[in-house]
């Protein structure tokens, strides 16, 4: 029993110790990225965040801090496809949207998105206030407090307490179930990455999956594509605009 209990102290200080050092390791090259940048030396920073991320996983700041160093070095594909990356991991960073906004300036294509029900647009804008993360917080705080409101509503004897903790309650409630479809629709986008950017300089998308279909417009890199389906080496895409096509996979790189 002593040697087990001396085994599991072994291994949680090495598992300690393990965390330490990879958070201290990440910081230095993070640090080491960010003086790069700051010297005009935007390639070594792009190497720098790049492998950053091949070795710790993905990070919403340093999506963002590689879009950057992209967009400083005149690559509006790569900054623009790390910018969405940065979105998808903190959708309501401000600083995330207003530079992706800046590189679809410099893009070529400049596609008008089709209207949509306010409503929709009202929702879907609340929703990207938050991540996934943050909305799973907010849902079990929430609830939470609905079952604290329940068991004043059942169990208080004054009247008024039994009202506050009716209509708190409910309020929580409905707090809890919004929270739970953003929640779930942010972990959908993470998981279910179905957009893209185009990174060839000019691909021309056809009619049919096949080179010899007919042509029916011309997308340059940097444009964002919806990715409806999958037939072989080819996506059939879909534009902001409703234009629908069919482009090779090997000239876009998925968000």
């Amino acid at each position: 029993m002593q040697c087990n209990n001396y085994m599991k102290k072994i291994l949680f200080c090495l598992f300690v110790q393990f965390f330490v050092w990879n958070t201290f390791a990440q910081d230095l090259a993070i640090k080491e990225a960010e003086v790069a940048y700051t010297k005009e030396d935007y390639q070594t920073a792009i190497q720098l965040y790049e492998e950053i991320l091949s070795t710790y996983g993905e990070s919403a700041p340093v999506y963002y801090n590689l879009g950057n160093a992209y967009y400083k070095a005149g690559e509006v594909a790569p900054a623009i496809l790390n910018y969405e990356r940065a979105l998808l991991l903190e959708p309501g960073d401000a600083d995330i949207r207003f530079n992706l906004q800046m590189a679809r300036q410099r893009a070529v294509d400049k596609i008008e998105p089709l209207g949509t029900f306010f409503l929709t647009r009202w929702f879907k804008n609340l929703e990207n206030m938050g991540g996934a993360d943050s909305w799973a917080r907010l849902g079990i705080g929430s609830f939470i407090l609905f079952l604290g409101c329940l068991l004043l509503f059942f169990f208080s004897r004054w009247i008024r307490l039994k009202k506050i903790g009716f209509y708190l309650g409910f309020i929580f409630l409905i707090i809890t179930i919004f929270a739970n479809i953003f929640g779930y629709n942010q972990k959908y986008e993470l998981v279910h990455r179905d957009s893209a950017i185009v990174f060839s300089p000019t691909v021309t998308v056809k009619s049919s999956p096949d080179a010899s279909g007919n042509d029916l417009f011309i997308l340059h890199e940097g444009t964002k594509v919806h990715i409806k389906s999958t037939l072989g080496e080819w996506k059939e895409i879909e534009l902001e605009d409703g234009h629908v096509g069919w482009m090779p996979g090997k000239d876009m790189k998925v968000i």
